[in-house]
C-alpha cells in the first residue's frame, strides 16, 4: 500500500517512514489510518491503495452511474446495516461498493437478499453514505410515479445548504395546518398549542435532522420583519439552509422550547435547555439558547455528537512533535496544563481527549464544568449549578476532599477559582482549565491580571495550548497549484531563492464538500512549554514580546507557522490560515 501511494506522488517515503514511526508509537497497526490522521493523504488515496493491495477494484461513487437494477436486487435496510451500496448488476453478478471487503457477513447477507453471485469493489465510506440516501430515495420516488424533485440552492450561495425536498414538503404542510387554523376552523388554537401538532413536530424534527446529516455544529433560527432565516454552521462558517413562513415562527420556537424542556410562557428574558436526539443509530446532545429580539426570540442549538468525546489526541490536527510533547506534559504527576482560544476553538474537545488518553483504573479523574458536554464513563463529572450555590470554586474546594489525581476545570474565571487549581496542583494534582485567551504565552498575562501571584504561575503552569479550528481540503476530491515561495513569507516561510516555487493543494468544489472544496476541521496549535527562562519572564512581570521570544527560542511554534506546516501537508489553504489565525498587527 506505502509503495503505491509513494508510487503515484500521494506522500513521500519521509512520510511513509513517519507514519510508520507514529503507528509504532500509538500502538496503531492500521498504517492506512495513521497515514489519513496525519494528513499526509486523503482517505481515497489510501482506501484505493489499500485496494490495489488486496486486488480488488476501487470504484469512484461521484463519477460512476449506479443502475436502477442493481439497487432494487438489495432492500435499503441491508444496505444501511451494512454500509454498501449496489452499483451495477450484469446478469447473474452483483457489484457493490464497501469500504471493507474483509466484511463476509455483509457478502453473505447480500447475496441471499438479492439471490445473485456477489462481487466487491472498495469505495470511501462518506461516498458509500450519500449514494445510499440518493439511490433508495430516488428508487422510491420513482416507484411512486414521480420525477425526482431537484433540491434547489439555499438563498446563501455556493456553499450553502440544501433544502431537501423532504424538508420542503414537511414546511409546506406545516404552512398548510397553519393556514388552516387562520381561516377560523380552529380559531382557539394557540402557538403553543400548534406546536403539539403532528405537522409542526415534524418540522422541528426536521430542521434538526437535516442539520445533522449536513455535519452542522450549530443551528441558527433567527427571526425578522417577514420571515424567519434559518442558519447551520458547518466546518466554522455559517450558510443559510431555509426560509421559514413568518406565521410559522411562534409554534416552530414553541415547539424546540419544549422539546428543551424551556418556559414557552417566558419570552422577554434569554433561557437555556437541552435536547437529546438520536439519528441514523448515533446519540446527539443539543444545547439550547434562547434571547429575545424585537422580532420574537433567537433561537441558537449547538449540536455536541457524543461521539466526538472520544476522538484521541492522534485525530486532532496535532503534529507528531505537539503530539508528542502533549503527551509528555499531561503524563506528569502535578502541575497545570491549559488550552486556550475563542469560543468554538475545540477547547474542550482537547481537554476531553486528553482525559480519555488519562482515564485508567489507577487513577481518580473529576472533572466540574458548565455544562457537562460529553459524559465519560470511569470519571465522575460535575455540573455548576450558581441558583444551587455550586461554583466552580466551591467544587473545588470539595474536590481537594476526595482524593484526586487528576482535576478538570470546565474555565478558569475568577481569582478565586484560579487560586484553588493553583493550590490543587501545588499539592500534587495534574489539573486542566481553560482560558480566553488569543496565544499561549498571553495566559500567562491573563492570569496575572486575573490577580494571581506570577511566582505561583511558573511553579503550577507545566504548558499551554493555544489552539484555533480552519476548513481543511476535501481529500477526496483536491488538484495541486503552484505560488511563489515569496507569497508564503507572512506565515513564517524561510525564502532562499525569489524565484522558488511551492506546490500546495486546493479542495474542487463538490456536492459532497456543498461546493466549497473543504470538508471537515483541523486544528491549528501553539504550544508552549514552561522552561526556566519562560518562568523567570513570568515572575518579573516581562512584557508579550519577550515571553513569546522566549517561548519560541524553547521550540515553540506559533500558530501561522503551524498554519503553514498543515498548507504545506495539504491539509489546508493559505486563505484558510489568514481567516482563522491573523489578526491585525501580522
Amino acid at each position: 500500500m506505502a509503495e503505491f501511494l509513494v508510487q503515484r506522488g500521494y506522500v513521500t517515503q519521509e512520510q511513509v517512514e513517519e507514519a510508520k514511526q507514529v503507528s509504532k508509537q500509538t500502538d496503531n497497526p492500521d498504517l492506512g489510518r495513521v497515514i489519513i490522521n496525519l494528513g499526509f493523504a486523503g482517505e481515497r488515496e489510501v482506501l484505493h491503495a489499500q485496494a490495489q493491495e488486496q486486488g480488488v477494484p476501487f470504484v469512484d461513487l461521484d463519477r460512476v452511474q449506479i443502475e436502477a437494477a442493481a439497487i432494487a436486487a438489495v432492500p435499503e435496510r441491508i444496505a444501511k446495516l451494512h454500509g454498501i451500496v449496489p452499483v451495477k448488476k450484469e446478469g447473474t453478478v452483483l457489484w457493490i461498493a464497501m469500504s471493507n471487503t474483509s466484511n463476509l457477513q455483509a457478502l453473505d447477507d447480500v447475496r441471499l437478499a438479492s439471490g445473485l453471485l456477489v462481487k466487491a469493489a472498495v469505495a470511501v465510506p462518506g461516498a458509500i453514505e450519500d449514494a445510499i440516501k440518493k439511490s433508495y430515495q430516488a428508487a422510491m420516488t420513482a416507484a411512486a410515479g414521480e420525477a425526482p424533485a431537484a433540491a434547489p440552492a439555499a438563498p446563501g450561495g455556493a456553499g450553502g445548504s440544501k433544502m431537501t425536498s423532504d424538508l420542503r414538503a414537511v414546511m409546506a404542510q406545516a404552512q398548510a395546518t397553519r393556514d388552516v387554523s387562520e381561516k377560523g376552523v380552529k380559531e382557539d388554537q394557540s402557538d403553543e398549542e400548534m406546536a403539539e401538532q403532528a405537522p409542526i413536530i415534524r418540522l422541528a424534527n426536521a430542521v434538526i435532522q437535516q442539520a445533522i446529516v449536513d455535519r452542522a455544529s450549530d443551528i441558527h433560527v433567527e427571526p425578522g420583519e417577514r420571515a424567519v432565516r434559518v442558519r447551520y454552521r458547518v466546518d466554522g462558517v455559517l450558510s443559510e439552509a431555509m426560509t421559514v413562513p413568518k406565521n410559522l415562527q411562534a409554534p416552530l420556537v414553541s415547539r424546540l422550547k419544549i422539546m428543551a424542556e424551556m418556559n414557552i410562557a417566558e419570552r422577554r428574558v434569554p433561557q437555556d435547555g437541552r435536547i437529546e436526539v438520536r439519528n441514523l443509530g448515533k446519540d446527539y446532545d443539543l444545547r439550547v439558547s434562547s434571547i429575545p429580539t424585537p422580532f420574537g426570540e433567537k433561537i441558537v442549538m449547538r449540536i455536541l455528537d457524543k461521539g466526538n468525546a472520544m476522538v484521541g489526541l492522534a485525530k486532532l490536527g496535532f503534529t507528531a512533535e505537539n503530539q508528542a510533547k502533549i503527551e509528555e506534559l499531561v503524563s506528569q504527576p502535578n502541575g497545570m496544563f491549559l488550552c486556550t482560544g475563542p469560543t468554538g476553538s475545540g477547547k474542550t474537545t482537547t481537554q476531553y481527549s486528553v482525559l480519555n488518553k488519562l482515564n485508567t483504573t489507577e487513577v481518580n479523574i473529576i472533572t466540574v464544568e458548565d455544562p457537562v458536554e460529553y459524559q465519560l464513563g470511569g470519571i465522575a463529572q460535575v455540573q455548576v449549578n450558581r441558583k444551587a450555590g455550586l461554583t466552580f470554586a466551591t467544587a473545588l474546594r470539595a474536590f481537594l476532599r476526595q482524593d484526586p489525581d487528576i482535576i478538570m476545570v470546565g474555565e478558569m474565571r475568577d481569582l478565586e477559582t484560579a487560586e484553588i487549581a493553583i493550590e490543587a496542583s501545588l499539592t500534587g494534582h495534574l489539573v486542566l482549565s481553560t482560558l480566553h485567551t488569543n496565544d499561549a504565552p498571553s495566559a500567562t498575562i491573563r492570569m496575572i491580571d486575573m490577580g494571581v501571584e506570577p511566582y505561583l504561575i511558573s511553579a503550577t503552569v507545566i504548558g499551554v495550548l493555544a489552539q484555533r479550528l480552519g476548513r481543511q481540503i476535501d481529500a477526496n476530491s483536491k488538484e495541486p497549484y503552484t505560488v511563489k515561495a515569496i507569497d508564503l513569507r507572512r506565515f513564517g516561510f524561510q525564502v532562499t531563492d525569489p524565484d522558488e516555487e511551492v506546490q500546495l493543494y486546493r479542495g474542487i468544489p463538490s456536492e459532497t464538500n456543498r461546493m466549497t472544496g473543504y470538508k471537515g476541521r483541523s486544528g491549528f496549535h501553539e504550544l508552549m512549554v514552561m522552561n526556566e527562562e519562560v518562568a523567570e519572564l513570568v515572575v518579573r512581570r516581562a512584557p508579550l514580546g519577550d515571553l513569546k521570544a522566549a517561548a519560541k527560542a524553547n521550540g515553540m511554534k506559533e500558530l501561522r507557522e503551524d498554519g503553514l506546516a498543515k498548507v504545506l501537508m495539504g491539509v489546508t489553504t493559505p486563505e484558510e490560515v489568514m481567516r482563522v489565525v491573523f489578526t491585525a498587527g501580522f
